[in-house]
């Protein structure tokens, strides 16, 4: 396959999507979703210790980088609207497992 060139509707979408700030904070969602600190750890693909230094206090804290704010956010937003969305653009977003078939919420 021949990668497609860059037109400007492509460098358009690009700049959008580098000035996007699609994201959720490990707090808001925490607060939004019954979710235990090893279920977001699960999203993350982190270890439950790092979930656990997102939310405690003092010398111990981190902050929970953009690129795992924006898991959050993709995973509120498949919660909030799976069924909305097209089911040509889910199977492109979560591609079906290697059995052939399509999780089913």
């Amino acid at each position: 396959m021949t990668p497609q060139d860059l037109g400007q509707r492509e460098i358009k979408l690009l700049r959008l999507y580098c000035g996007c700030k699609f994201g959720m904070t490990p707090q808001a969602f925490y607060a939004r979703w019954d979710v235990t600190h090893a279920q977001i750890a699960q999203i993350y693909g982190v270890s439950e210790p790092t979930v656990n230094r997102w939310f405690s206090q003092g010398r111990t804290r981190r902050s929970a980088e953009a690129t795992h704010r924006k898991k959050l956010a993709e995973m509120n937003l498949i919660w909030e609207d799976y069924e909305r969305i097209p089911s040509h653009l889910r199977q492109r977003l979560c591609p079906t497992r290697h059995n052939g078939k399509v999780p089913s919420p």
